[in-house]
């Protein structure tokens, strides 16, 4: 029997059913060309690689030749399910019990996925096609894992083939409690440091013949730890600096250690900039290390700076939806964590809208079927305004 791709419950339940762990395509990829592609949809796959991480597989599909192009945004790959034994049904059957949705990837974000391809298809139908602009889908299997193979290369890809995007949603879970509590229309930027001390091994019963890093590298994290960054902006709460972790390369207790490591996380507003924020590291981490004599070295990755869209058409249009559907207001929200988002950003406003988050990446991952429901009409009356305005 043919997947009903309008039905937001069986598109979800046939996406989840693909055991699509971070980073195996395992069949939702061509599940989703296998639906659009008859909708009139040009679908592209396209695997990227990187030495030392494994390759993973995007899809951008398109209908439509003209602007504006909307687009959606969002991650075929889920989180591992953990210990099934403590799943009350297997993380990948998509079972359905007293209307409700059990499954890995139900909430983040297989769900929001088929709610929009739902909303796309019967847009398409009511339309005949004739609408000015396009839809688009940008879809990765990297979001869950190092963010290396995909979503920002896909738009890097894109850029190269001169594709143009012109408003995006991303369909991360963005409620707290229910559908219409808030719409993301920024994220905090992620900066990881690696801080490391230097010492000299020796017996702990002889410290003059040894020099312990630890004392040094704790003066220097306290010093990071306590130095507020900022008191926030009227977009943003304040920047935050965590030490998540501390490691010395010995477990045994009569050895003083020849280094001592650890590893910050700094979620940053849009008061900074990475190389600001490096700079910043280095100036702290200086005058600690000068008060103690410590020997040092910081290194840094990241993968996204701070984004915000503010107010405006998209953000408004998304509002209206809503309101319309659900009967709520919901509040404008730059909190949590990070998303895709963050290398949308540099190419067309972006915002998020998805399903409640209270269950990602939990045990007994589950969305109300109801939530499906109105997910898709939010997104359905997201679509036909939107091009509604572009046509006025």
């Amino acid at each position: 029997m043919p997947l009903a791709a309008t039905d937001p419950v069986a598109l979800a339940q046939a996406l989840i059913r693909c055991p699509s762990v971070t980073p195996a395509e395992a069949g939702a990829l061509s599940l989703l060309e296998e639906v659009l592609a008859p909708a009139g949809f040009t679908v592209h796959r396209v695997t990227f690689s990187e030495p030392g991480t494994p390759d993973v597989e995007n899809l951008y599909a398109r209908t439509g030749n003209a602007g504006p192009n909307l687009c959606f945004a969002g991650h075929t790959d889920v989180v591992p399910p953990g210990d099934e034994a403590r799943w009350t049904y297997p993380p990948f059957a998509a079972e359905i019990r007293d209307g409700v949705l059990y499954g890995r990837g139900a909430v983040d974000m297989k769900g929001a996925i088929a709610c929009f391809v739902a909303a796309a298809l019967r847009h398409l139908e009511k339309s005949g096609g004739q609408f000015r602009g396009s839809i688009s889908l940008l879809i990765t299997g990297d979001e869950e894992g190092p963010s290396i193979n995909g979503t920002a290369k896909l738009l890097d890809w894109l850029r190269q083939r001169g594709e143009q995007l012109d408003a995006c949603v991303v369909g991360e879970p963005s409620n707290p409690h229910a559908i219409g509590d808030e719409i993301k229309i920024g994220r905090r930027g992620s900066l990881n440091a690696e801080l490391v001390v230097y010492g000299k091994q020796g017996h702990a019963a002889y410290p003059h013949l040894a020099e312990n890093p630890i004392p040094k590298l704790a003066r220097i994290i306290d010093r990071l730890s306590t130095t507020p960054l900022d008191e926030g902006t009227p977009d943003f709460e304040p920047s935050s600096l965590q030490v998540t972790v501390i490691s010395v390369p010995n477990t045994a207790t009569n050895v003083i250690p020849s280094e001592a490591r650890a590893k910050l996380n700094i979620r940053y507003n849009n008061l900074h900039r990475r190389q600001e924020l490096e700079e910043w590291v280095r100036k702290q981490c200086a005058a600690a290390a000068e008060e103690v004599g410590a020997r040092w070295d910081v290194s840094f990755s990241g993968t996204g700076d701070v984004f915000l869209t503010r107010p405006g058409p998209l953000v408004d249009t998304m509002l209206e939806a809503v309101r319309a559907v659900t009967g709520r207001t919901p509040r404008l929200s730059t909190g949590g964590g990070t998303s895709d988002a963050r290398f949308i950003q540099a190419y067309c406003p972006v915002i998020e809208f998805g399903l409640v988050n209270e269950t990602i990446h939990q045990v007994d991952e589950r969305v109300p079927l109801a939530d499906l429901h109105t997910l898709t009409a939010v997104y359905e009356h997201f679509v036909e305004q939107f091009f509604a305005k572009a046509a006025a």
